[in-house]
């Protein structure tokens, strides 16, 4: 498995890692046994760095993290969240990030978080009030590093004055290019930067269904625009060009895509999340995706600027 440093102080991981969401939420009901097969499956091919988040089942997928990983914990980095309340406001009050740290710790079953990051940016918080919490809990020991989730440029310096951020992580695929704004900031200051979401929450997989064919509780239904009529059936021919060009370079339009994340840049650690083995290892089959020059020229004129539609019912966020 080939390795990747997150940020210039921070932990090295593989260059792919697992992205835990789609076990608890936003894709409908899963199975506990396949994903514990999954994970561990997982750690057997090399794979050291696991997401999880406490609103991923509020404690839920902590839980499942916690227990895959129990027989190799001190092997692996675990990354995990806080910043929301149940009824899905943000929450970065200074005794909001304890509570939750002092939870995701007992649900993990850890005496430290690797990566804590904040979930959202909070506009009612002061995000030097956020990184002082972070960093105080950085010097109990009960965390190592300090991650930030789609914060933009301005947000980013200001936390990292006051405790060096470690990662960024955003939504980044070729089909979701809005955060190559904010890169040159991360890499000015040397931090790593993971991609979630690098399969487009499915579109580069080759399985993707219409939005009506998906279950109630799956956010592709109802909740994303880039799956609704209109948005899908343009998105649906970008997909299907990218399966032609895959195709002719003997990948999958998974590896593909994901083998596009590696390449552009080695600060760059993409999560795709799967549930079953099969899809885990062919993920992992982008490692061995070498991309030319000419590949990634080809891959712009295919998809220049992302997908048809935003990824939020109410646009995109901006960056600040």
């Amino acid at each position: 498995m080939r390795k990747r440093k997150l940020g210039v102080n921070g932990p090295e991981v593989s260059a792919i890692g697992y992205g835990a969401m789609g076990l608890h939420l936003a894709y409908g009901p899963s199975d506990h046994q396949e994903g514990l097969r999954t994970v561990h499956r997982a750690y057997e091919l090399g794979v050291t760095f696991f997401d999880t988040a406490e609103l991923y089942g509020w404690g839920e997928n902590e839980k499942f993290i916690g227990q895959a990983v129990r027989g190799f914990r001190d092997d692996v980095v675990i990354a995990t969240k806080f910043g929301y309340k149940r009824n899905f406001e943000t929450d970065s009050r200074p005794e909001h990030i304890r509570e939750v740290t002092e939870n995701s710790l007992r649900f993990l079953g850890v005496d430290h978080i690797d990566i804590l990051y904040q979930h959202r940016v909070d506009p009612n918080v002061p995000i030097e009030d956020v990184a002082g919490t972070v960093r105080d809990l950085i010097q109990e020991g009960k965390v190592k590093y300090f991650g930030l989730s789609e914060a933009g440029p301005q947000t980013i310096r200001k936390a990292h004055a006051i405790q060096p951020i470690t990662v960024l992580q955003t939504e980044y695929s070729v089909l979701e290019r809005d955060v190559e704004s904010v890169l040159p900031t991360t890499r000015e200051l040397g931090i790593g930067f993971v991609a979630y979401s690098p399969l487009a929450r499915g579109f580069l997989t080759g399985g993707v269904k219409p939005s009506v064919d998906y279950e109630e509780s799956d956010m592709r239904r109802n909740y994303d625009p880039r799956w609704q009529p209109g948005n899908f059936e343009r998105n649906m021919d970008l997909v299907r060009q990218l399966a032609e060009f895959a195709e002719s370079k003997g990948a999958t339009i998974a590896q593909l895509s994901l083998a596009w994340l590696l390449a552009q840049g080695e600060d760059i650690v993409p999560i795709p999340g799967t549930r079953r083995q099969m899809r885990l290892v062919e993920n992992l089959g982008a490692l061995e995706i070498v991309l030319t020059k000419d590949d990634l020229a080809t891959i712009k004129e295919i998809v220049p600027d992302g997908s048809f539609g935003e990824r939020y019912p109410n646009g995109n966020p901006e960056w600040v």
